[in-house]
């Protein structure tokens, strides 16, 4: 057998599974909770492993391994990183989980961020609703592009094609079941793409360990220098890098296409287990692709080329293995990539459809009608995304920290204040989502073209900005209504049921 035809097989067998997935669910889709949120059915299992496949995308099998593999001072802010996402992903599902799916029912049975942050506040401005569907759009724009970044590079790494024809044919593949499938679709193939992540993260670096003789064999042979994660004076790691890379435990606050996970449980009951799954998976993976740098060297006999750093992963996978296990792990990689982005777009289209074409252009529109626009946003953000991310030097790891940081401060601080302060108003809700979108915009330009002390990840200071905001807008504000502390009492009440 041909070896590239083999993987070509491989892959096409996987991508016609994943588009049949979206054509079962499309006849199930009869309303706009049914495409948007799944109608609320979704067991522990399919959303945590739907959850973190959608979180971690294609960057933790491209950016993350790809950093930890192009210098000494890129594993150790690799490696930082990873701890940041654990811790966050563990405060989102202890501190956040619960406490959303419980608020987002009692307002109104919110379907959407933006949707729940207006019923909330009780917001008949539509201000709130309009600020974070637009902050949503821009971010997931930027986001979903990265996601089309990295499915070029598999495809024109793999085989005899551009770039840009990569670009096309990864678009088209994760168009086409999205558009048809919805929420339903986007989280059951996640799921799968879940367990496939975890099986291509652990099988890859397990099998150069073994290879070099045992754990402590392949240790042996890395710059003993990685494992000094704390400043020592030759620069490669500073206190800055590593609040830098903690930060992005913060984003979690506010990723849409992750909380609304959470949103769409069944039961509150069912986070607990969800939470344990979640865990496993994030902790064991993230260790597995921080690996792949450091063996990544000690298996390659010629380094790769410089800017080829983020292929690292597909690399060694077509060094290592025949056309069939090739073309598995390889899925494994556009199955990260096809996850994120098609819950991206979901998300994105959401709010265009339900936040601002029905919010504030048709109010009356019906639920047809909003599903048709919903997968007419899917076309366009699609298009969009694709247009941005045409440039093939395009950073994955740069591109989704942009990305995480606007989501996270925009997002983070008003969604986590709103489920635990009783005192925040709308007022100081619009303030810090304004604020965390704007900051992370400035900070980042700053970091860009400063640098210095503005080095640090946008993130922190954008997300420490947005709370002060809240707090003070909301102090100013007067005190909210006996009606909304009423629905607090009962949202806080129904996430502590068993």
């Amino acid at each position: 057998m041909d070896r590239q035809f083999g993987i070509f097989m491989v892959i096409a067998i996987y991508m016609v599974i994943m588009i049949g997935i979206g054509f079962y669910y499309a006849r199930r889709n009869t309303t706009v909770s049914d495409y948007v949120l799944g109608g609320r059915s979704l067991g522990p299992w399919v959303t945590a492993l739907s959850a973190q496949a959608s979180d971690m995308s294609g960057w933790l099998l491209t950016g993350l391994p790809g950093l930890a593999y192009l210098s000494l001072a890129g594993f150790k802010e690799a490696t930082w990183t990873a701890i940041g996402l654990a811790i966050g992903t563990f405060l989102n599902w202890v501190l956040v989980a619960r406490r959303l799916r419980s608020f987002t029912e009692v307002s109104q049975n919110s379907l959407t961020l933006p949707d729940y942050l207006q019923n909330r506040f009780r917001d008949k401005t539509s201000i709130l609703k309009t600020a974070t569907a637009i902050a949503s759009i821009i971010f997931f724009l930027i986001y979903t592009s990265s996601m089309f970044v990295a499915g070029a590079k598999l495809f024109s790494t793999i085989f005899p094609i551009s770039y840009t024809q990569g670009l096309l044919v990864i678009s088209l593949i994760i168009i086409s079941y999205t558009f048809l499938g919805g929420f339903l679709a986007v989280c059951t193939t996640d799921a799968i793409q879940g367990v496939l992540m975890f099986i291509a993260l652990v099988f890859v670096p397990g099998a150069i360990v073994f290879a070099a003789g045992g754990f402590s064999a392949s240790v042996a042979q890395m710059n003993p220098a990685n494992w000094q994660l704390f400043p020592n004076g030759d620069g490669s790691c500073t206190w800055l890098l590593i609040a830098s890379s903690l930060a992005w435990g913060l984003g979690y606050f506010g990723q849409p296409h992750i909380l609304v996970r959470f949103m769409a449980i069944e039961k509150p009951k069912d986070i607990k287990p969800a939470t344990i799954v979640a865990m496993v998976w994030v902790i064991i993976t993230l260790f597995a692709a921080v690996m792949v740098g450091p063996l990544g060297h000690i298996f390659l006999a010629e380094p790769l080329a410089p800017g080829q750093h983020e292929t690292i992963f597909m690399v060694l996978i077509n060094s290592m293995f025949g056309p069939i296990l090739t073309g598995v792990f390889l899925s494994a990689i556009l199955a990260a990539i096809m996850s994120t982005a098609a819950s991206q777009l979901l998300v994105a289209s959401s709010a265009l459809s339900n936040d601002i074409y029905k919010g504030l252009v048709r109010k009356k529109a019906s639920e047809n009608e909003v599903m048709l626009m919903s997968r007419g946003a899917v076309l366009l953000i699609s298009f969009i995304a694709l247009f941005l991310g045409m440039d093939p030097n395009s950073s994955i790891f740069g591109i989704v920290s942009y990305a995480w940081a606007g989501l996270g401060a925009s997002f983070g601080p008003a969604v986590f204040m709103s489920l635990y302060w009783k005192r925040m108003t709308r007022n100081g809700a619009i303030a810090g989502v304004i604020v965390g979108a704007s900051s992370t915009i400035i900070f980042n330009w700053l970091k860009t073209n400063v640098g210095g002390i503005f080095s640090v990840y946008e993130l922190l200071p954008a997300f420490i900005l947005a709370i002060v905001a809240i707090v003070v807008f909301s102090l100013l504000d007067k005190e909210p209504s006996k009606e909304m502390n009423d629905e607090f009492d009962a949202a806080v009440k129904m996430s502590k049921e068993k």
